[in-house]
């Protein structure tokens, strides 16, 4: 079975494991990158879109914890 190419906001909430409004917000804020689709302008999130986006969150949290270290570096 082939995976769907483009995802519902309910969909890339069960993913990253958050609320559908807060991937609403996400999508609305130009956060995650979506699409409008259909009469009723329903959003869409490409998978590639979504695994693009979660390579950057595990780069920028990387990042982040090379900034704020658990602990001081000890004192020569």
């Amino acid at each position: 079975m082939t995976e769907t190419r483009f995802l519902l906001l309910s969909d890339v909430a069960i993913e990253l494991n958050v609320s559908e409004s807060q991937v609403y917000h996400m999508v609305r804020s130009g956060e995650l990158p979506a699409i409008k689709i259909g009469g009723r302008g329903q959003w869409r999130v490409e998978r590639a879109r979504l695994e693009q986006y979660i390579e950057q969150k595990y780069a920028e949290t990387a990042a982040w914890v090379t900034r704020n270290p658990l602990t001081s570096p000890e004192a020569d």
